[in-house]
């Protein structure tokens, strides 16, 4: 069987986004795109397992920037669809709506590979169910972008947040729990980034990643370890967390949380001065880190 780093199971959508000045561009994106480049750069081998409707293959398979041999797509009636208006120049207030919805990933579909981490990079509530997060957790360690579990679709394509019912069942499988600053104030009822973090450690998940437009939080159960986020423009924005995390937990298998933490934010934060997933290679990240964390160790 083939090694990978990690497996990244998620939907390919077009995304529609429309900046505060009424600027509009489509591209194709989704959690499992922007996570599979970021790792796929740093040099690690990551499988993207993803949905995408026969007729919309050809437009969005060849966006991943990873091997054509490592993506595994599956079949899905709908492809998932997004929209995202941006109300402030930092792009961190937003309105998003789901346009279609791709089908429902289970355990049994997924590829036979030999994965590290099992990383379930959603994009809307049902994606994924704790059923298939408990199955999978038998293969692998577990990391989960809470997004999928937090963010529901209206009938009419309307998105709300609403708290993971399930998160006290399903937390102790998590090796790895990525969330932004608001999704943690939903789960926990915290505004206060670390004591969010106390609350989901304390629930079981392992490693606890928050992300906020200034910086990136991780928690262990032992320390607190912060990086900033040192972008020099916004213009790559969407993709922030996806990138942080597929970048983190990969370098996880052989570094420190704070290495691991320093190159993925360093990582994002190039990102984020470019449009779209992140097509670097470690050495430009090597670069960036010289130039712009030299105070950080």
């Amino acid at each position: 069987m083939a090694e990978y780093s990690s497996m990244i199971i998620g939907h390919a959508t077009v995304d529609s986004n429309t900046d505060h000045l009424g600027n509009n561009v489509k591209i194709v994106g989704g959690a499992v795109v922007y996570s599979s480049a970021s790792a796929y750069a740093l040099g690690h081998r990551v499988a993207a397992v993803t949905k995408i409707a026969d007729k919309d293959k050809a437009f969005r398979l060849p966006c991943f920037t990873i091997p054509e041999e490592d993506i595994f797509c599956l079949p899905s009636e709908k492809s998932t669809d997004m929209v995202n208006i941006y109300h402030t120049a930092d792009k961190e207030r937003r309105t998003c709506s789901c346009l279609s919805k791709g089908d429902p990933f289970n355990a049994s579909e997924l590829p036979d590979l030999d994965c590290s981490i099992y990383h379930f990079a959603g994009l809307v509530f049902g994606d994924f169910d704790g059923e298939m997060m408990r199955e999978v957790a038998k293969k692998g360690d577990i990391a989960v972008d809470v997004q999928a579990m937090l963010r529901h679709v209206n009938d009419d394509g309307s998105m709300f947040f609403e708290d993971w019912k399930d998160k006290k069942e399903c937390l102790p499988y998590v090796r790895y729990l990525k969330t932004d600053a608001a999704e943690a104030e939903i789960m926990t009822g915290c505004a206060d980034r670390k004591e969010a973090a106390k609350h989901l450690y304390s629930w079981g998940a392992k490693e606890i990643m928050i992300t906020h437009n200034t910086e990136v939080l991780i928690y262990d159960g032992n320390e607190f370890y912060t990086c900033p986020i040192r972008a020099r423009n916004l213009s790559g924005r969407t993709g922030r967390g996806d990138t942080t995390f597929a970048a983190y937990i990969n370098e996880r298998l052989n570094k420190s949380i704070p290495e691991a933490l320093l190159t993925a934010t360093a990582t994002v934060s190039l990102k984020m001065e470019t449009p779209g997933p992140f097509k670097g290679t470690r050495a430009d990240v090597e670069a960036y880190i010289k130039e712009l964390y030299a105070d950080v160790n």
